[in-house]
């Protein structure tokens, strides 16, 4: 059986204030050509398929047309909602939606209602398993306290006593929304760390032939059977690198899998330069940059005048400018946001507290500000949804 896995499509979403639905609408169709030209069985997106919880009317223009053409080509399409969307919202009229071939999995309580799809080979059970804010699904699954990797082994555990009822030798994919080890973030996902702690072990999916991954941007291999398909565009520099693709999955009569990229198209190419200013407008070597999105990074020890007007006189999509003056690692004026990047709200609240108070929070404390921290983030989610 062929599958196409894709996710993160943030349907609606900017790029440092330009618009992309002409992008998106691009990918839309490149998207439904890959399906006809590649014969695909099973098309699986996993989640984020909006970019907010209310999302635009022509992201949901574009949206609807989306499903109109992968009904129409008679292709089953499975998909979830992530943590950017409202899954009540995204869920509304899943039912009869269902019966054109488009399957809707935005309830946790459904997770081991499997899509069932045959080939030749026999069945192919498709769980949906979509993002599941622990805070807001812990009763669901029967739990008093838990994170990421406590209710996803319970919406596995519900999956896998599915998968053991039904005929031996029945196949099985997972679509999920979430972190897991291994996999590598960048700037444009949201955070979804639940006590300083957002990744999940790759064999929390165990008993599963192929795991559809969403929320990480960049297209990558967690382990043979867990993949991330990435965002089909770019929606931050710290993307530059990325080689926005979806994933062809082949899963064969035994559950073998084989994958390969599918390149998506893209709008245009993202730039990172790093210099002086009068460097970067002068240095030949920048010449294939000056019809990408630009972010530049100034090191000009005084800030240029009329940096931005200079800039776009030879990159006119420069969207991103930053000033980081040349300045020594003890220099007092080095950057606050540097010390702190790659630290988690939970360590920046027990430093803080540490710093304050002279001495580190001790096991209960930092229950407190866990607790404190998963309260915050809850509130924040109840209010997206509602």
């Amino acid at each position: 059986m062929r599958l196409l896995h894709t996710s993160d499509w943030h349907l609606g979403r900017s790029f440092h204030r330009v618009g992309l639905l002409d992008a998106q609408a691009a990918f839309i169709d490149h998207l439904v050509s890959v399906v006809r030209a590649e014969r695909v069985d099973v098309v699986l997106v996993a989640g984020d398929v909006y970019d907010r919880a209310l999302p635009s009317l022509p992201a949901v223009e574009l949206f609807d047309d989306a499903l109109h053409r992968l009904a129409g080509l008679g292709v089953p399409t499975v998909m979830i909602s992530g943590n950017h969307d409202s899954g009540r919202r995204l869920g509304v009229a899943a039912g009869l939606i269902d019966r054109a071939g488009i399957h809707l999995r935005t309830d946790p309580a459904g997770c081991a209602a499997p899509v069932v799809v045959a080939d030749e080979h026999g069945e192919v059970a498709f769980y949906g398993l979509p993002y599941l804010e622990p805070a807001l699904v812990r009763d669901e699954f029967g739990l008093s306290r838990a994170g990421h990797t406590e209710v996803l082994g319970a919406a596995m555990e519900r999956v896998r006593a599915d998968l053991a009822g039904r005929l031996a030798g029945t196949r099985s994919v997972v679509l999920a929304h979430a972190f897991v080890t291994g996999g590598a973030a960048c700037d444009s996902e949201r955070d979804i760390t639940v006590g300083g702690v957002a990744a999940v072990p790759a064999e929390v999916f165990d008993g599963a032939d192929y795991v559809a991954l969403g929320h990480l941007h960049g297209c990558q291999t967690i382990t043979e059977r867990v993949r991330y398909s990435g965002s089909p565009l770019a929606y931050s520099f710290s993307e530059a690198e990325h080689r926005k693709s979806m994933w062809l999955v082949d899963l064969g009569a035994d559950g073998a899998v084989t994958a390969e990229r599918v390149a998506c198209p893209v709008p245009r190419p993202l730039a990172r330069l790093r210099g002086r200013l009068d460097d970067l407008l002068a240095d030949p070597a920048h010449e294939r940059h000056e019809d990408s999105w630009v972010e530049a990074t100034l090191t000009d020890p005084h800030r240029p005048h009329e940096p931005m007007a200079r800039l776009r006189k030879r990159f006119p999509h420069a969207l991103a400018l930053a000033f980081e003056p040349e300045r020594t690692g003890e220099d007092p004026l080095a950057s606050y946001a540097q010390r702190l990047r790659g630290r988690t709200d939970q360590q920046i609240a027990e430093d803080f507290v540490t710093h304050v108070r002279g001495s580190a929070p001790d096991p209960r404390e930092r229950d407190v500000l866990s607790d404190a921290l998963d309260a915050v983030r809850a509130a924040e989610v109840r209010a997206e949804v509602n």
